[in-house]
């Protein structure tokens, strides 16, 4: 989860508002203080820090409590809508055919955000161009082919050009029935002239549908004094913060530059290719602060059938399935990032965990690389009968897989117990209740509530 420190102070703070037995002025100056602290540890603006806790502040003490909630749900609902102010409103984004020109300093993430792009352009069935415009960066050309190479799209440079227009204006030509080029433009280690007349002239060669400016989130507050000097350059159409997931920085990143009225198109959120998505400040808050994100859940869920048989699918929710489905889901799950994403959605009320830390991830997908193996040592029969594998059929699978025989009963006691699970889950609506009333409010009733 990005922002983590941020996340679990935040998620503390709403906890206890959930198990005060009174709302009061005392509660309330805790909690907002509590809430500034979180927030200038990470990097928010003293002065926005300030300006949206007192806010919430005079509208706790003052604001009547609506008749259909009670104080500590008005309370969480003050702070959940104080606090989205601070990340800006959503810019609608259609994924079609288009140009698309990144722009940014030395060292933002412009060449592996374009690589994010290409891939999450080529997912929607595009036909995609990396286009190599940085003549100004020693080894950049190199890096864009292997980018466009790693994520399967087509890459267009001039090696040992040094005039990007000619690149550009031969790629506008070359590339003109393709979907989507992605021109990978020139950095600087400031603004300065030579950069705003480079890529003013590169616009008004290509007239590009987006011009997203790349800003890595460890910049903090100087993403918005970026952020106002390229758009001042150059029209941005958005803005793309890289490397949200690594960083105390990232609130003063995002709160900076939504104070500018650029609009955030996309955060990455990790080292892969596919760890990117698009930003949407209510949704964001809502896995922020423990909520979940169901429209996020759905498209992991979706991800995670990936090419399942529907049958295994269907075996699952009705509980009726065997080692050979649960390998093709553990399997599936085994993408990189994807279990991350898919528990990252759920509303930790659901998960009956406090907080779902970096290297609960990690020990499990580690799991599932281990149980892989294991499953492929075993026989067709041992895979569609699991309750027949006992003692000596334990002992071969162990000894094939170059795993222990606890290793192999742990495997099937983790299969009994997500049968189980499965089976008790079907029927029952109140997770997913749960989440889609939350999806629509953005504040379950019983948050921060043991399940």
């Amino acid at each position: 989860m990005v922002l983590d420190s941020l996340a679990k102070s935040l998620r503390d703070s709403l906890r206890r508002i959930n198990r005060s037995s009174l709302v009061d002025d005392r509660l309330v100056e805790e909690v907002v203080k509590e809430m500034q602290r979180a927030l200038l540890l990470s990097d928010v603006d003293v002065a926005l820090t300030l300006e949206i806790t007192n806010r919430v502040e005079r509208r706790a003490k003052d604001e009547p409590v609506p008749t259909n909630s009670n104080p500590r749900n008005h309370l969480i609902r003050i702070i959940y809508e104080e606090l989205l102010r601070i990340l800006g409103k959503p810019r609608e984004f259609h994924v079609k055919p288009a140009t698309l020109m990144l722009v940014g300093l030395y060292g933002q993430g412009k060449t592996t955000s374009a690589g994010k792009l290409a891939k999450f352009y080529l997912k929607h069935g595009y036909k995609v161009v990396l286009v190599a415009a940085d003549t100004q960066r020693l080894g950049a050309y190199e890096q864009l082919e292997q980018v466009a190479s790693s994520v399967g799209a087509s890459f267009f440079g001039i090696y040992g050009e040094k005039d990007s227009r000619k690149i550009v204006r031969e790629a506008k030509e070359r590339y003109k029935d393709w979907d989507v080029r992605i021109i990978d433009t020139s950095g600087r280690n400031a603004i300065d002239s030579s950069l705003t007349q480079e890529i003013s002239d590169i616009y008004s060669i290509l007239n590009p549908d987006e011009v997203i400016l790349i800003l890595d989130a460890s910049i903090g507050q100087q993403a918005g004094k970026q952020a106002a000097a390229f758009n001042d350059a150059v029209k941005i159409t958005g803005v793309f913060i890289s490397k949200l997931d690594g960083t105390a920085k990232g609130g003063g990143a995002l709160s900076a530059v939504a104070s500018t009225g650029a609009p955030i198109l996309f955060i990455g959120t990790g080292e892969h290719m596919e760890d990117m998505e698009y930003f949407n400040p209510a949704r964001f808050l809502s896995r922020l602060l423990g909520m979940g994100d169901f429209e996020t859940l759905m498209a992991a869920a979706k991800e995670l059938q990936g090419e399942m048989d529907e049958g295994a699918m269907e075996k699952m929710v009705a509980g009726k399935f065997t080692l050979k489905e649960m390998y093709e889901v553990w399997d599936q799950m085994n993408k990189p990032g994807l279990f991350k994403k898919f528990f990252d959605s759920i509303p930790l009320a659901a998960t009956g965990k406090k907080e779902i830390d970096n290297q609960f991830f990690e020990d499990s997908e580690n799991k599932l690389r281990k149980y892989k193996i294991i499953m492929d040592s075993m026989t067709y029969y041992e895979m569609e009968n699991p309750d027949e594998i006992k003692g000596s059929r334990i002992e071969r699978i162990a000894n094939g897989s170059g795993y222990s025989t606890s290793d192999v009963k742990e495997l099937l006691k983790d299969y009994r117990r997500v049968k189980d699970m499965v089976k008790n889950i079907r029927g029952n609506r109140k997770i997913l209740s749960l989440m889609k009333k939350q999806f629509k409010s953005g504040l379950p009733e019983n948050f921060g509530e043991s399940p």
